[in-house]
């Protein structure tokens, strides 16, 4: 069986072997490394590939959060291929390799002895050291052979010995004089036979190379023996060259360092090692300045991190790019290292250079982000945290379209109003993106109505609403989140009873400011119609004035320039939003037609005052006045009794108008018909002709005054014609396209009215986000702050006592929001199963939470947070059914404990990693078997060649 193993080994050194082989790996005899078939790798390099970027609209590249694609440094000083190449290009190196492997190595001697002048005796050794056989390398150097006898490439047989492990040969050359320190090439080298031993994980052979004088340092500059020894996860060859005097360090900054090899790696005895022996955690690698704890967060081994951390290791240190480890470990996907740095007190909301916290990057991939997210969001990361193009993690997620992900943060407290630097919330994502979040998230408002003990029938039953679901954040005002839904399209949420009751109540208490606009307005047209009427209403050019009205000019200029700085303050605060109002549009032209009507020419004769007007100020004047009275109308309808009918005679002009549109072609072609048939008649002369086409739909047709009129210059030239355009007009358009125009506008009553009360909410909402946004614009910085916290506490609902209401929906006497309301609620909260709710349990879901109380001393405490609902957990199941696919009915233990935030895909990755774990430890064991198997066949081959034929 010897025999057999070694004979099948040197076939395939030399290249015998089957057809159906040729393409398997050929392996060296006595270097375990090389038998494995599956590559030593610490994690699948596939898996990187699949890292997810977050996409930004405002970004030119896709995710810098990390550049994780390293590749992994290679264990191997040279290719297998290109050895096994250099050395058959050695003279006679076939008949050398078939006489070896008879055993006759005399005549392996005396062939290479009488080759044109002893050639093969240089193969001979080289080919003799590949492949261990020691009693032939050591009659060829009592021969004379040179032990420094060196290949094409420039390696000399000590080199080979010890890349296959061969200590026996090793062990001969050195005492023959073989130098232990000689490079494989005068130019480009590369290693030394102590790089060779330790990348071949050969603790023998870097014994005997140590004990004859072998540099341990050589090469620090680039990679020293240590390097290859980490590489090659080789730990007992690691202590020995420490032992001897290595390095653990290299002197260049930013190379790469034993101790970075070995956090890459996971190999957490190397980096004990190395760190019991000085090795500088706070040496950085390449232009990316990663610190081997970057480096172990990384690629997610935890126990290295943890080693690294316990010698000093800073945890929050940046690298080139702002990340820290938590910003890798994230990344990575690596519950267990930010479980151990998030222990470990690091700074969970620490910003890289592109403003993002660990928490963007937790999001990135679908396999294990909710449990990455819930852990940091538990440390207290925060959800809101915009990066620099304003995207917060809920943006991400919503991106991302990660259902699940979007509602743990939700649940943490993630505010959907929030935008990004273009001006998108992250409630538009989530309508796009995945709008099966939406109805999960309206549960929140449906939770915030809550029942006292008694039942929902008693007349002692008391109904508690609590309006903070819908106050996100306070410092932008409390309707920020109800106008969201209505920019993204649902008006419908506004019709909600707890929405509709936090307008009303809103409404109350800050309609006081509405009613001073509303009374500063009423003055200021007031004023000015009695201006217009005294100026304008005389006969002559100029007209006599009373001296009353100079004071009522300055007094109206006054009002018209602080309604001026009123429209220059709203649009400086959006100017985008500003010119999309066609009400803004009606308020310039106010402003511009009062500043030309109220500044005539003044002229004092013998103390009468008179005033010159010209006849565009009379045009101007007339449209102003018709303005300004249009705009008043408009603010009644800002007032929620006015309000309906205001909306309902909007939605009717609109709709009138947009079908007289499309009908416009047939007035126009009535018009010049009327216009060519009745020349002689001036009401139809153009332009004005089709002003009195238009004005005959109302019926004013005056057909015995066209048509039989006493006037010779009235009579109509082509009668038959006119009759005939005439009678087709009435059916046509009097009859049946001005009723059909009533009938498209004011089709359904009861419909328009309830069109119209959402379209007042609508109204109202935009009013009220309005005022907010000019009571908390950054503009106003320079006001008196004292001033502000008073209009703004005057403003707010839920800064006051009003968080919550307290309603008897079946006392009769129960006056503080309207009978409707109160229905609307009552009808809610019968048609929930479960009424006896209480706020603690909805809106207060408390757990643990531990926290560092001192970084000096890392003390920890329990800290109590409260999440503002559990969305997550009500719905996570759910989410995830519907983000991959439908999950298979059976009724196995497993399926049911299985945690509610593992999808498919998730497990079926977590189960991928777990096999391809249990490979690598697999074929570690078998590469280890394998290697003590060679050592003791060495050791029998050996002693085999020493006995005495």
């Amino acid at each position: 069986m010897i025999r057999t193993h070694a004979q099948r080994s040197r076939n395939v050194s030399h290249g015998d072997v089957p057809k159906n082989e040729k393409k398997k790996k050929v392996y060296r005899e006595g270097s375990a490394r090389w038998y494995a078939g599956i590559s030593e790798l610490a994690e699948d390099a596939e898996d990187d590939a699949e890292a997810g970027y977050i996409s930004s609209d405002e970004s030119a590249h896709g995710v810098d959060l990390a550049e994780r694609l390293r590749v992994k440094p290679s264990k191997d000083i040279w290719e297998l291929d290109e050895i096994q190449y250099t050395l058959r290009q050695l003279p006679h190196f076939e008949e050398i390799l078939s006489l070896m492997d008879t055993g006759h190595y005399d005549e392996v001697i005396s062939y290479a002895t009488n080759t044109n002048g002893g050639v093969g005796l240089r193969s001979a050794a080289l080919w003799a050291c590949w492949l261990g056989r020691s009693t032939l390398l050591t009659k060829l150097l009592k021969l004379g052979i040179d032990p420094d006898e060196t290949d094409d490439a420039g390696r000399t047989c000590l080199h080979l010995s010890c890349l296959v492990g061969s200590e026996v040969c090793a062990k001969v050359l050195l005492d023959h004089g073989a130098h232990p320190n000689r490079w494989d090439s005068s130019t480009d080298t590369k290693a030394t036979p102590l790089h060779c031993a330790a990348s071949a994980k050969s603790l023998a052979c870097v014994k005997v190379l140590i004990a004859h004088g072998a540099d341990v340092n050589a090469g620090l500059s680039d990679r020293s023996p240590l390097h290859y020894a980490v590489l090659s996860d080789a730990p007992e060859v690691v202590k020995e060259l420490l032992e001897a005097g290595a390095c653990p360090d290299t002197p260049q900054v930013f190379t790469e360092t034993p101790l970075h090899v070995a956090a890459s790696l996971g190999s957490a005895s190397c980096t004990k090692l190395l760190l019991d022996a000085g090795a500088d955690v706070r040496a950085a690698v390449g232009p990316g300045r990663s610190t081997a704890l970057h480096l172990a967060a990384e690629d997610g081994h935890a126990e290295c991190a943890r080693l690294l951390l316990e010698h000093g290791a800073h945890i929050d240190w940046p690298n080139f790019r702002g990340q820290t480890p938590l910003h890798l470990a994230t990344l990575a996907q690596s519950l267990e290292v930010v479980e151990m740095l998030v222990s470990k007190c690091a700074n969970v909301r620490a910003r890289d250079a592109d403003g993002r916290t660990p928490l963007h990057g937790a999001i990135v991939r679908g396999a294990r982000a909710c449990d990455v997210a819930r852990l940091l969001l538990s440390a207290g990361a925060d959800p809101n945290a915009p990066d620099n193009f304003g995207y917060t993690p809920l943006h991400i997620a919503a991106l991302n379209e990660f259902s699940a992900c979007v509602l743990l943060l939700l649940d943490y407290g993630g505010d959907v109003t929030l935008r990004t630097n273009g001006g998108v919330s992250a409630l538009s994502f989530i309508v796009r993106r995945v709008p099966d979040v939406i109805p999960r998230y309206l549960c929140k408002f449906d939770d915030a109505v809550h029942v006292s003990e008694h039942e929902l029938g008693d007349v002692d039953c008391e109904l508690t609403i609590d309006f903070r679901p819908l106050v996100p954040c306070l410092t932008r005002g409390e309707a920020e989140l109800l106008l969201a839904f209505v920019e993204v399209g649902r008006k419908d949420v506004l019709k909600h009873p707890v929405a509709e009751t936090f307008l009303f109540l809103k409404w109350r208490r800050i309609r006081k400011f509405f009613v001073l606009s509303f009374i500063y307005h009423a003055l200021f047209i007031t004023l000015y119609s009695l201006y217009i009427l005294q100026i304008f209403l005389c006969e002559d050019v100029t007209c006599n004035v009373p001296s009353y009205l100079r004071p009522m000019q300055y007094l109206i200029l006054l009002l018209n320039l602080c309604f001026m700085l009123k429209e220059v303050f709203q649009a400086c605060q959006d100017w985008s939003a500003y010119i999309r109002q066609w009400e803004n549009w009606l308020q310039c032209f106010i402003i511009i037609g009062v500043f030309l009507c109220t500044i005539p020419y003044w002229d004092i004769d013998n103390g009468v005052i008179r005033t010159d007007t010209t006849d565009w100020q009379h045009d101007v004047a007339a449209i102003t006045i018709f303005f300004c009275w249009l705009e008043l109308m408009m603010i009644i309808g800002r007032f929620p009794t006015f309000g309906l009918y205001v909306q309902m005679f909007t939605t009717v002009t609109v709709n009138f108008a947009t079908f007289l549109l499309a009908y416009s072609c047939l007035l126009i072609a009535f018009g010049l018909a009327f216009s060519v048939l009745f020349s002689n008649y001036p009401a139809f002369h153009l332009p004005a002709g089709l002003v009195k086409t238009v004005i005959m739909m109302s019926g004013e047709l005056e057909y015995e005054d066209i048509f039989y009129s006493n006037s010779s210059s009235s009579q109509i030239q082509y009668p038959l014609t006119a009759h005939g355009m005439f009678l087709i007009f009435v059916v046509l358009v009097t009859v049946i396209l001005t009723n059909l125009l009533v009938g498209l506008a004011v089709s359904d009553i009861q419909a328009l009215q309830e069109s119209a009360g959402l379209d007042r909410l609508v109204r109202q909402t935009e009013l009220i986000a309005h005022l907010e946004g000019m009571l908390f614009s950054s503009l106003l910085s320079c006001a008196p702050k004292q001033l502000l916290a008073v209009l703004r506490w005057g403003a707010l609902l839920t800064a006051s006592q009003m968080r919550t209401l307290n309603i008897r929906p079946n006392d009769p006497r129960e006056s503080r929001i309207p009978k409707e309301l109160i229905s609307s609620i009552y009808k809610m909260v019968a048609s929930r199963k479960d009424t006896k709710r209480s706020i603690r349990k909805n809106n207060n879901y408390e757990f643990r939470l531990m926290k560092c109380k001192d970084e000096e001393d890392k003390e920890q405490k329990q800290d109590v947070v409260k999440r503002k609902s559990n969305l997550y957990d009500r719905y996570s199941v759910e989410s995830q059914n519907v983000e991959r696919r439908k999950r298979t009915t059976s009724g196995s233990n497993a399926d049911k404990n299985r945690p509610p935030s593992l999808t498919i895909n998730a497990i079926q990755e977590i189960c991928m990693v777990d096999i391809k774990t249990q490979l690598l430890e697999l074929t570690k064991k078998v590469n280890k078997l394998v290697e003590i198997t060679d050592a003791r066949l060495n050791q029998i081959e050996s002693k085999l060649d020493v006995q005495p034929p």
